[in-house]
């Protein structure tokens, strides 16, 4: 398994919030939901993202185009960077209207549909994740507030299967579209990360490293065994310095310190997902025994695994 394919195994969309937005000119539309991530296709006329914290570039997006907002900063969402925001998007994808001369103006029209007239001149495919996954984290706080994907560098084959998809209302369409989203996001993240722009992280970009590479993928694969420096050294055909001095300046934290941290994610993941005890989960990423889990996940997290699992349910 590569480290992408990895990273976005563990936490996949549930019941993820996915509509076609249509609206009629001008519009503008805060977005303050504090979600993990959303994806949007453009699909017909433009618009404008302008981020709201760290760089503040506004972004301007075509038919075809794809952005990836990561949260938890809010961003602004419109037809021209003039445009005063009409309402606003809160947690949980509850919309309020700024002023009492919007109110109604942007309201449910049907199924995923959402705005103002279902063929207004501006439409937008959303995406967006509702929960952060610990694995997921590791690359989520890899990439910018905001990416932008132009239709010039990356025409996504998944356009149309997504626009014909999420207006329908079928049994199963939860999970189809939850699956679409998914590909999604694998599909532009692994389309972004090839760009030259897109500054990788490290992790990311070890992996073609025929010598880290090859160590990331033994992590990768079998976080359960009792992985030291020397036996990945030998499996890599280098020297256990080699290794560790090569994998520190390539990855940015030292063999046994990216090892713990992926077991500990996964251990989150799994308190979160699963119904499995702390004993279970602790022989299946490597930990000889419950106690030894809950000692390393308290010493990172700051909580037990039995307070993660609570909080998360």
């Amino acid at each position: 398994m590569d480290v992408l394919g990895g990273l976005l195994e563990g936490p996949r969309a549930r019941g993820a919030f996915m509509i076609r937005a249509c609206f009629d000119l001008p519009w503008s539309v805060r977005i303050a939901d504090e979600a993990p991530v959303t994806v949007m296709i453009m699909v017909k006329g433009d618009a404008w993202l302008l981020p709201e914290g760290g760089d503040r570039t506004p972004r301007h997006i075509r038919p075809g185009d794809i952005a990836i907002a990561r949260g938890p900063d809010a961003y602004v969402c419109c037809d021209d960077p003039a445009t005063a925001p009409r309402a606003e998007i809160g947690p949980g994808q509850v919309c309020r209207p700024l002023g009492p001369a919007h109110v109604g103006r942007y309201k449910d029209l049907g199924v995923r549909n959402w705005g103002e007239t279902p063929d207004g001149p501006a439409q937008m495919l959303i995406g967006t994740y509702q929960m952060r996954g610990e694995i997921s984290a590791r690359l989520l706080d890899a990439l910018p507030p905001l990416l932008v994907l132009p239709t010039e560098v990356w025409d996504c084959p998944l356009t149309p299967l997504v626009a014909e998809e999420i207006v329908k209302d079928e049994p199963g369409q939860e999970v189809v579209l939850d699956r679409l989203l998914d590909l999604l996001l694998i599909a532009s993240l692994r389309a972004w990360f090839s760009r030259p722009e897109a500054d990788a992280p490290a992790w990311y970009r070890a992996m073609g490293d025929p010598v880290v590479g090859s160590a990331l993928r033994l992590i990768q694969d079998d976080p359960a065994h009792p992985w030291s420096v020397t036996e990945l050294a030998g499996r890599a055909g280098v020297s256990r310095a080699a290794l560790a001095r090569r994998f520190t300046d390539l990855v940015g934290e030292p063999p046994m310190t990216y090892l713990t941290g992926w077991r500990l994610a996964l251990a989150a993941d799994l308190l979160r997902d699963s119904e499995q005890t702390v004993a279970s989960i602790a022989r299946r990423i490597g930990y000889g025994s419950a106690f030894a889990l809950s000692s390393a996940f308290k010493r990172v997290y700051g909580v037990s695994p039995q307070e993660h699992r609570t909080r998360a349910a």
